[in-house]
């Protein structure tokens, strides 16, 4: 078996967008991925299915060789196994990341690898922070430093008073405990006790904090502030920049625990646009889409339309369009099935589904409820010239709101409703997201329907822990259903989609 191939990939300082192009390509096709505890654990989610993943995070301690040791045997041992094989470290494998030791094993036994740069949290970190590690007229240079180093060692091996007058800006990596004798080095080496300094704690996630001093101030303010690793700490008159380029922390929503109850299908969009804004979310689907199968009326239904008898065909969500092509697939069917029927759609998130479908509806409303809709199609069902009435195929969930159908005969049509899914309690819970919830850890929890609304209280057995965090609804209906179940509705979207449902949270948190 020829000998396969080892990619050692930065993956930057830990916000998974900030992995380089080149580097995620090799994560989605990697056989293995052995990856360090700093990465961003979303960078996880892009493996192939099968791919192996193998956890190699060291805690910090005075001596790592050993563990160092055991990976690159690790590395070697899956290349001979002929495989494609990922070392995903953090930040950059070549800054403070011991990519040179690994290359060096590599070679030694005639594994073939490639190093893929990545992000280094030295100049990332301080980005995120609104500090520029070099700025005109400030600082034209800059040096990155290990702040790990054993002050318990009878000698250093950094060239402390080279350091001290090394650079403009002095950037150390994982110091926070080394800090009072870093503070103590470069002081007695030179650099001015009234130097600034500014310390980044998870740097470039939704839990950076970020607390700035000076050399003469700066560990008991660390210390007083609950600073943990991993951090950086910057040294130089660039650190007073971010009392006006501070932004990443400046967002609305930063740090802020958002709870989505959306279906894990559909939650990536809201979580995408939380994140956005600087909130961190928090996945709990509380509704799980379950096809009903009622073949004889779906094959009732497709006949109907392939003889042209329904003048119109009404899809009231995403998942609605999504289960009814599947059922017209698995009759290897498409879009041509509808022939002569107009649509009619709630909503964009609806529309957007037609759309990748190549079906662009006639009609959707303004706002996105049923009575809207009825509303809207009232001038294409009456007057009706016609003695027969226009027929109308409805595929949608199981227990539905009546008003639209009901507002759709009131106008004359005829209306065949087939329940094609329903929205049922999930199997399985996140329990980590639950026991978040019930501690009081999390700050928001949107809903996106009646349906997340009722089955969320019946997964707590009651209301109690959702008394505290904000609760914020994406339309008046799913707001009814929660205040007749007892909840305080704090936000509610004006325009009901999650975009809207976004907007309206960053204009109450603003």
């Amino acid at each position: 078996m020829s000998a396969g191939k080892v990619y050692l990939v930065g993956a930057g300082p830990g916000d998974p967008g900030l992995i380089t192009v080149a580097g995620l390509e090799r994560v989605k096709q990697a056989d293995v991925i052995v990856y360090d505890r700093l990465i961003g654990r979303a960078l996880l989610d892009h493996a192939r299915e099968g791919a192996d993943l193998i956890y190699a995070g060291k805690v910090p301690s005075p001596s790592q060789t050993q563990d160092q040791e055991a990976i690159n045997r690790l590395l070697v041992e899956k290349a001979r196994e002929g495989k494609s094989v990922v070392r995903l470290k953090g930040g950059d494998p070549f800054v403070f990341g011991r990519g040179g030791e690994e290359a060096e094993a590599l070679r030694e036994a005639g594994i073939p690898f490639e190093v893929i740069p990545g992000v280094t949290s030295a100049v990332a970190v301080p980005a995120y922070a609104g500090i520029p590690v070099t700025h005109r007229g400030v600082a034209t240079s800059f040096a990155v430093i290990t702040g790990h180093e054993d002050p318990t060692k009878a000698e250093t091996a950094i060239d402390w008073p080279g350091v001290a007058r090394a650079a403009d800006t002095l950037v150390f990596l994982m110091g926070v405990k080394t800090l009072p004798d870093i503070v103590q080095q470069l002081t007695a080496n030179g650099r001015s006790p009234t130097t600034p300094v500014g310390v980044i704690q998870q740097g470039t996630s939704a839990e950076q904090r970020t607390v700035t001093g000076t050399l003469a101030d700066i560990a008991d303010i660390v210390d007083q502030a609950g600073i943990k690793p991993p951090a950086v700490t910057v040294v130089g008159e660039v650190v007073r920049l971010r009392e006006t380029i501070s932004w990443f922390e400046n967002r609305p929503l930063f740090g802020k625990r958002v709870l989505i109850t959306r279906t894990r299908r559909q939650a990536s969009v809201l979580a995408r646009l939380l994140a956005d804004e600087g909130a961190v979310p928090v996945e709990l689907p509380s509704i799980e889409i379950e096809p009903i199968e009622d073949s004889a009326a779906v094959d009732a239904a497709t006949e109907r339309l392939r003889a042209g008898d329904y003048a119109w065909t009404g899809f009231t969500s995403a998942n609605a369009v999504d289960l009814f092509f599947e059922h017209l697939s698995e009759r290897t069917l498409d879009a041509r099935a509808l022939g002569a029927s107009k649509v009619f759609a709630i909503g964009p998130a609806t529309a957007a589904a037609l759309a990748a479908r190549g079906i662009t509806p006639e009609v959707v409303p303004d706002e996105y409820v049923a009575e809207a809709v009825v509303e809207a199609m009232r001038p294409h069902l009456t007057p009706h010239t016609s003695h027969l009435s226009p027929r109308i195929l409805l595929p949608r969930a199981e227990s539905a709101r009546p008003e639209l159908v009901q507002g759709l005969e009131a106008l004359g049509a005829t209306v065949d409703e087939i329940p094609i899914y329903r929205a049922v309690v999930p199997s399985d819970s996140e329990p980590a997201a639950l026991e978040a919830l019930r501690n009081g850890e999390i700050d928001i929890v949107t809903f996106t329907s009646s349906s997340t609304v009722r089955n969320l209280v019946t997964m707590l057995g009651g209301t109690e822990a959702l008394e505290r965090p904000l609760i914020a609804c994406i339309g008046p209906i799913t707001a009814d259903t929660a205040r007749e179940l007892g909840l305080r509705v704090d936000v509610m979207a004006t325009e009901y989609t999650v975009e809207g449902l976004v907007a309206r949270l960053k204009e109450r948190e603003a």
